[in-house]
């Protein structure tokens, strides 16, 4: 089968790097800096420095970088436009193995590591957030939930599916349990060998695509928390509705809808994990989960800059480059270095992850900086392109407005300052 990376690659070969004209069309891809640019791990170097990567994760860097760029790039404004993903893309996404990064080989999965994952969320949000999202959701929290808490049969059953052809979708938030998120209403009764959901979901992210949903209800209501349980739910399973997507202000092609549950009925061999135990698996989930926002974020906020910093190096005022300004260049410093902050930020946690050392505090860290970051970076990037900045011929805007949900969902920004100031507390 080859090597992991190879496998993934499908052949692709070295991208060319293609810098915008003043004006360009936004479906151009963006230069790149030559300060995002990772280098290999030296074999010699015993404590590499964060942003130098293996082999494997380089080539899965430029893969990924190649297929954003050539099949995702062209269809950004349309998808975003439409408020829908393109078929083709999300195929894509399937068919380039990027579904399954982390999942075990024997399943079809590419068998690579976490921080593989952030290098791919990363550099599809360079291009677009809406589809970063859907793979972030896929590798970081369904897929993950399964490899952790299922039982041998369910991880036949549902990874290989969920690696080639099925988009997974985790349902936990609702109407009253925002960031209160176990103040949830949906019910899982008991029936003999299954058990009926009630209530409902909202704010469910790749619902309108999903066919296997993630659901999160409470078996002893009586008991609190401690009932909620964590049930698989097939799309056609009767008495699931799925509402119509939300009409959002950003990553408007990621597609969110409320969902409805009456008398769902799901057997008891669909309960992934132990009874009671679900709220234990979300948070613990959504700990990482949130380091996949933060590279998302980081994605988001380096693609604007690489799109607008060309575009002030080519425009001329008062007989001279924007960038030579000096206010403006003042400007850019700073944003680049904050950028390069949270990216130490957001690589340092899934390291940590990836060596098994606590890592609750960094990853709260990466997603409330990256998120914060994402949208000021956003913010003067339209400045600094002026009037075009502020259309929607060129994608500076789009990325303004994606931006914004990064402070809000997986944790908002207040709920990320208590999880940190809650470890430091304990610390001292």
């Amino acid at each position: 089968m080859g090597s992991p990376a190879g496998w993934l690659l499908r052949g692709s070969k070295l991208l060319r790097r293609n810098f915008p004209s003043c004006l360009s069309s936004w479906k151009i891809p963006p230069s790149v800096l030559k300060s995002t640019q990772p280098e290999a791990v030296l074999s010699e170097l015993p404590f590499a420095p964060l942003q130098m990567f293996t082999d494997e994760e380089m080539m899965i860097k430029t893969a990924v970088k190649k297929f954003a760029q050539e099949q995702i790039a062209p269809l950004v404004s349309t998808m975003d436009e439409n408020s829908r993903l393109e078929k083709s893309i999300i195929q894509g996404l399937f068919q380039q193995g990027l579904m399954g990064i982390e999942t075990d080989t024997k399943y079809g999965g590419t068998g690579a590591s976490f921080v593989s994952s952030v290098i791919v969320i990363e550099e599809l949000a360079k291009v677009d957030p809406s589809v970063s999202l859907m793979c972030d959701i896929q590798n970081t929290i369904v897929n993950k939930l399964i490899k952790k808490h299922g039982t041998e049969e369910q991880k036949a059953t549902y990874l290989p599916k969920l690696i080639s052809e099925t988009v997974g979708s985790f349902c936990l938030s609702e109407a009253g349990a925002g960031s209160d998120a176990f103040a949830l209403k949906t019910r899982a009764d008991k029936s003999g060998n299954y058990y009926v959901i009630n209530g409902s979901k909202m704010w469910i992210s790749s619902a309108e695509y999903a066919g296997l949903f993630v659901v999160f209800a409470n078996v002893n209501p009586a008991i609190g928390h401690k009932g909620i349980t964590c049930f698989l739910v097939e799309r056609d399973t009767e008495g699931l509705h799925i509402g119509k997507a939300e009409k959002k202000l950003g990553i408007r092609a990621s597609s969110t809808c409320p969902l409805t549950f009456e008398n769902v009925m799901v057997p008891e061999a669909n309960i992934l994990g132990q009874i009671g135990h679900g709220y234990k698996y979300a948070i613990g989930i959504l700990n990482e989960g949130r380091i996949g926002i933060a590279a998302q974020m980081l994605g988001l906020a380096q693609g604007c800059f690489d799109y607008t910093i060309p575009y002030t190096k080519e425009r001329i005022q008062f007989g001279k480059r924007v960038f030579d300004f000096q206010g403006l260049q003042h400007q850019v410093a700073q944003v680049a270095t904050q950028l390069e902050a949270a990216r130490l930020l957001t690589y340092n946690a899934a390291r940590l992850v990836v060596a098994g050392k606590p890592f609750i505090k960094e990853a709260a860290m990466a997603k409330y900086y990256a998120s914060e970051i994402a949208g000021l970076t956003t913010s003067k990037c339209i400045e600094w392109m002026g009037g075009v900045g502020y259309t929607k011929d060129y994608p500076v805007e789009k990325f303004f407005r994606d931006a914004k949900i990064g402070t809000i969902y997986e944790g908002a920004s207040n709920i990320q300052l208590n999880t940190i100031a809650k470890h430091i507390d304990a610390e001292y």
